[in-house]
Formats: structure tokens, C-alpha cells, sequence
């Protein structure tokens, strides 16, 4: 497919009862068409992966445009700068996390950019940085408990930060930690007691839904089976 003809088929899936959803649970939608995820991943597989397609959709502005974006983008050719410029366009929490998932951790840049992106004041780069360390956590097999150990004093830093897509990042990324194994899950709940503690409604709010989540009877015998299957 083409760059027009994708927009053309984008266009033709509008849905505006869709859209409507989609502006209630707080995603931008200036510029969006309502498609589902659904649909878009099974869009997605009917183009094959092209690097240079990816920046011209990313180009388009169009919502569901740079979905299709980071799904067709080639890892091996993303530059830098170009994860530089689109982590700055972000404007929205689903195209923060799916960038994230689909492309930005599958690139060299991941690990680095999670301890830069961190330290940025700008809502959605911010989100990223503990988007990327929620995927990583989850799919990365090759990483060690002291790659996300070592992450535990961005997480306590950007526990204080009030904003919503901030701090609902921040308790994904101490969640997944916690989930990845009997190890990791009491590093992660030694720290939410921590965050328990602090003087920041944010922090003892990440805290109190991540010690939930990880310690709950459900999660530590999956935990432990997960464990004893290595």
C-alpha cells in the first residue's frame, strides 16, 4: 500500500462513536478517526515494514497515521534524531505507550533514553522514559534484576510528580518490575513501602496500587511457579 492509499483506507474506517470513546478516556483526538488498536495492528500487517513510509505517516499528524508508524518502522534504521522529534510530538497517552512498545524499545536507544527522558519536565517525554521501563520489564529476556534495580531511584524521583500520565507511568513501570520475577517483586515492593511513606500524595498512591498488585496471593504463586519453571 502507499502513503495515500493508507490514508484513503484510514479515512474510510472512521468512527465516531469510537472517537468519542477514545476523547473520554483522554486521548487527543484533533486529529484522529476513531480506528481501534484492533484494527490498526490488523492494518498494520498488510504493509510491510518500511522505514521511509513510517516517517511520511509520522508526518501526516494523523493520529491513527503514526500508529501505523511505529508498527511498520524498521528498528535497525531509526535514528537518534528521529526518536528525538517524535518523542517531542507526542501529545497523547495511547501514542506515548504504543511508540514505545511497538518501536522506541526495540531500538539501541531504550536503555539510554529511559535515564534521560526521565530527568525531562515535558509530560509525555517524561511518560516515556517509565513507558519504556514498563515494556522492557515485561518483554526484554535478556536484561538482568540490576538493569531494573538500578532504575529504582528514577521511579522514587518521579514518584513526587502529580500530573496523571506521569505517575500512572511510573506505578506501570514499578508494577512490571515487580512482575518479572520472586526477586524483582520484593525489590519492588521493598521500594513501594518506601514511596508509602513519603510526603506526596502521588507517591502513596503509586505505592498503595503497586504493594496491591504484587503482593496478592495471585501474583506471588504465579511467581513462584514462573520461578520454579526456569
Amino acid at each position: 500500500m502507499t502513503y495515500e492509499q493508507i490514508l484513503k483506507k484510514l479515512k474510510s474506517m472512521t468512527n465516531e462513536k469510537n472517537r468519542a470513546g477514545m476523547s473520554r478516556f483522554g486521548i487527543e483526538t484533533s486529529k484522529a478517526y476513531g480506528i481501534s488498536i484492533y484494527d490498526l495492528r490488523k492494518l498494520a500487517k498488510e504493509i510491510p515494514k518500511d522505514h521511509d513510509l513510517a516517517l511520511k505517516l509520522w508526518e501526516s499528524d494523523i493520529h491513527e497515521a503514526r500508529h501505523l508508524a511505529s508498527q511498520i518502522d524498521e528498528p535497525g534504521k531509526v535514528t537518534e534524531d528521529q526518536i528525538e522529534k517524535w518523542v517531542k510530538d507526542f501529545n497523547s497517552w495511547d501514542i506515548c505507550d504504543q511508540v514505545c512498545d511497538n518501536l522506541f524499545m526495540h531500538t539501541r536507544f531504550a536503555y539510554p533514553k529511559i535515564y534521560e527522558w526521565a530527568e525531562r519536565e515535558e509530560e509525555f517525554v517524561k511518560r516515556a522514559s517509565f513507558a519504556l521501563i514498563a515494556c522492557l520489564s515485561w518483554h526484554d529476556k535478556n536484561a538482568t534484576d540490576q538493569d531494573f534495580i538500578r532504575m529504582f531511584p528514577l521511579i522514587k524521583k518521579a514518584s513526587t510528580d502529580e500530573r496523571n500520565f506521569v505517575r500512572k507511568a511510573v506505578n506501570w513501570a514499578l508494577r512490571n518490575i515487580g512482575k518479572r520475577n520472586l526477586n524483582l517483586n520484593k525489590e519492588a515492593v521493598k521500594l513501594a513501602r518506601e514511596l508509602e511513606k513519603m510526603d506526596s500524595k502521588s507517591a502513596r498512591w503509586i505505592a498503595k496500587d503497586a504493594i496491591r498488585e504484587l503482593t496478592s496471593e495471585k501474583m506471588q504463586e504465579r511467581l513462584k511457579t514462573k520461578d520454579k519453571g526456569k
